[in-house]
Order: structure tokens, then C-alpha cells, then sequence
């Protein structure tokens, strides 16, 4: 028990919290003072399992404006904004960059260069050539002629996010079921109900359903009730974690290429997460030799440093996606269903914490988020 009384934990509406990856993790810690929360993870809370253990981190509005609709662009600038302040309510320190993001193109690229700057929604970018491209990355492939500036943009450390929020939970004292299976169960003619051995979900005034893909086996099975979940697919990422502390990159770096663009994404102790955006699979596999090739060589080419940096992992994994590539919030009851961030799980996390948190106490939200709120916000009846 905390430091608040028994009495105080009385008054306290209950909160279930389903899954524990980043958006579980999150609003179990922005929920933790006013309610009683308790977590339920079905794996033994190292997130191994989730979206969020492989991604990037990248904080990009403007650069995926390019591949999603200008509403999205405006949450994830005011997502970005939120970030540091919700990082100050942890109980450890989270790596957090603010110096924008660069876009780079070989000779041979260029038109997709133009194409993809063509697709931004927003003016915020700065068209740069080789001598400013040296100046800003002193160390990049000096064939780059010509790249685009986008200063608005950031990043953070995913993993070490992931750590930070589990500490501050644990020192808060949530309790957290560790290797707890969730299952959906919707018996005909009574309401949805939440089922996990050993724990009974009605004693619980709200239920927050965070399990991204796994809640996909439970909306197959109940099509009829779970029609918004039943649309979600996997969407297939790739990722290679490099150690490469001679390779000195101050921002991360998209690189044009002819299949997709190539990010690379560097952390702290001269890590670096390079992936490609997306690939239209379900497919669990790691990642294939082709794939492993074209990303290492991406890096070659961008810095030669690479050449004899260490490989610490190869790995993929699926990102939870609607049809539309955008997520959504329905509501059903006292059961809340926050799923479909797709590659945006980063981008827009605080900002769908934000709304969950105007649903709970029923305040006036802001123009922005009011304006976007028929994109994520889907109510039963």
C-alpha cells in the first residue's frame, strides 16, 4: 500500500488495464493517483511481446505526414509536444532528443526525394545541399547532394521508456498480474465480458483493452460486438540494433530507397535502430536475408563507419493496424478498446492517453483534439 489511506483506495474508482505494452504502461502510470489501477500483462512484464519493444521511437508528425492524413500530422505534433512532461513524472531519466530529422537521397533517388516532399502536409522543412548536409552530419556519405531539413522532429529510447514506466509502477505499488491471458467471451444476449483465470473483471468501474493485436483472436471470434477490432491486422516491421560508437549521427536519418524509405535512429552508447516503415504481412518470421541486406547496406551507404559496427539483433514483429491506418478509441459501456496505432504507437501515444483520460472525467477537450476526435473515438449506439 501506498501512502494513501485505506480509506482513499475506497472512494477511488477501479481500473482494469489490458496489456502491457506502451500504451497500457502509460496510462496505468497517468492513472495511478486518481484511481485504482491494476494491470494485467500477459507476458512477465519485460514487453517482449509488444509493438513497442522493437520500434524506433522516432517523434516524426511532418515526415510520416507524407503516408498519413494531416489530422494524424497535427496529434503528433501536439504528442511531441506533450512528451517531456510526461517523461518527468518517471522515476528514472528517459533519452530524449528534440534536434529534428534529416532526409537524404543518392543522385539516382532524387524524384522520390521530390515525390516524398511533395506528400508532406506541412511547410516546416528546409531544403539543404552537400555543404549544409556536411555541416549539420559531418560524417555522412559525401555523395549526398541534396536532403531536406525537418527541425520540429524527435526521438527517444523505446526500450528504456519501457524500463522507466515499469520502475515508476512498481515503485508506486500498481499491481501488476504478470502472465495473465486475457480472453473476450460474449455468451448471446448478455453484455461483453472480460475473462482471465482467477480474476473477476466486474468489480472493475472502467476496463482499458491496450492488447493491441492480441485482442484480434477475441474480436474474430465475436464478430457482431467487436466489429471495429475484427478490422485490425498485423502490419510487419523489421529492425536491426547496431552498436557503432565510431559512427557519429546526431539525428535520425531517413534514406530514400527504391522499395521504402530507410531510417536509422540513433540512441545513446552508440546504439543505432534502423528498420524500414512497413511491409503489408503477418508473417512472424525474422527478418529474411534480403531484407537484412538491403538495411545493412543502407547504412554503408550513409556512413562508412558502419562497416564494423556490431549486430546485437535482427528481429520483426507486427504493429496493430485498422484499415485506414489510423487508431481508434471505442467505447462500449465501462469497456474502453485503445488499439490500432499502427506505426504511429510513439508518435501519438500521449495525446490518446490524453483522451482517455477527458473520457474518464469527462472534460472540455482542446480544438485540436475535439476537432480529430471522430478519427479515433467510436461509440457503441
Amino acid at each position: 500500500m501506498t501512502s494513501r489511506s485505506i480509506n482513499q483506495d475506497l472512494i477511488r474508482p477501479k481500473i482494469a488495464i489490458l496489456g502491457a505494452g506502451l500504451m497500457g504502461r502509460m496510462l496505468a502510470v497517468s492513472l495511478m493517483e486518481d484511481y485504482q489501477v491494476e494491470l494485467f500483462d500477459r507476458d512477465c512484464g519485460d514487453a517482449k511481446q509488444s509493438a513497442a519493444y522493437l520500434a524506433a521511437a522516432m517523434l516524426a508528425p511532418l515526415a510520416e505526414s507524407a503516408d498519413c492524413s494531416k489530422e494524424i500530422m497535427q496529434l503528433g505534433a501536439r504528442a511531441l509536444q506533450q512528451w517531456p512532461d510526461f517523461l518527468s513524472k518517471l522515476t528514472e531519466p528517459v533519452f530524449f532528443q528534440k534536434k529534428g530529422s534529416l532526409v537524404l537521397a543518392f543522385e539516382q533517388d532524387l524524384g522520390d526525394l521530390e515525390l516524398f516532399k511533395s506528400r508532406l502536409k506541412g511547410d516546416e522543412y528546409e531544403l539543404i545541399n552537400s555543404l549544409e548536409i556536411k555541416e549539420i552530419e559531418p560524417g555522412v556519405n559525401a555523395r549526398f547532394n541534396a536532403g531536406l531539413l525537418l527541425p520540429n522532429e524527435g526521438q527517444l529510447d523505446n526500450r528504456g521508456l519501457l524500463l522507466a514506466l515499469s520502475k515508476t509502477l512498481k515503485d508506486s505499488g500498481v499491481v501488476w498480474h504478470k502472465q495473465a491471458q486475457v480472453t473476450r467471451v460474449t455468451p448471446a444476449g448478455e453484455s461483453p465480458m472480460y475473462h482471465c483465470e482467477g480474476h473477476e473483471f466486474s468489480q472493475f468501474d472502467w476496463i482499458f483493452d491496450c492488447r493491441g493485436l492480441g485482442a484480434k483472436e477475441d474480436a474474430m471470434s465475436d464478430n457482431q460486438v467487436n466489429k471495429p477490432l475484427a478490422q485490425l491486422r498485423g502490419v510487419r516491421g523489421e529492425v536491426i540494433r547496431l552498436h557503432a560508437p565510431n559512427v557519429t549521427l546526431s539525428r535520425p536519418v531517413r534514406l530514400m530507397h527504391p522499395r521504402y524509405p530507410i531510417y536509422i535512429a540513433p540512441k545513446e552508447a552508440g546504439v543505432f535502430v534502423v528498420g524500414a516503415t512497413q511491409i503489408e504481412s503477418e508473417d512472424s518470421r525474422k527478418p529474411t536475408v534480403k531484407s537484412a541486406l538491403e538495411l545493412l547496406s543502407a547504412c554503408f551507404s550513409v556512413h562508412r563507419g558502419f562497416a564494423e559496427a556490431e549486430i546485437l539483433a535482427i528481429e520483426s514483429g507486427c504493429r496493430p493496424a485498422y484499415w485506414d491506418n489510423e487508431p481508434k478509441i471505442k467505447v462500449s459501456g465501462n469497456i474502453v478498446s485503445v488499439n490500432g496505432l499502427f506505426r504511429h504507437g510513439y508518435l501519438l501515444a500521449p495525446v490518446m492517453v490524453e483522451q482517455c483520460l477527458h473520457l474518464l472525467k469527462g472534460t472540455e477537450k482542446s480544438s485540436v483534439v475535439t476537432k480529430i476526435m471522430p478519427l479515433l473515438m467510436v461509440k457503441d449506439g
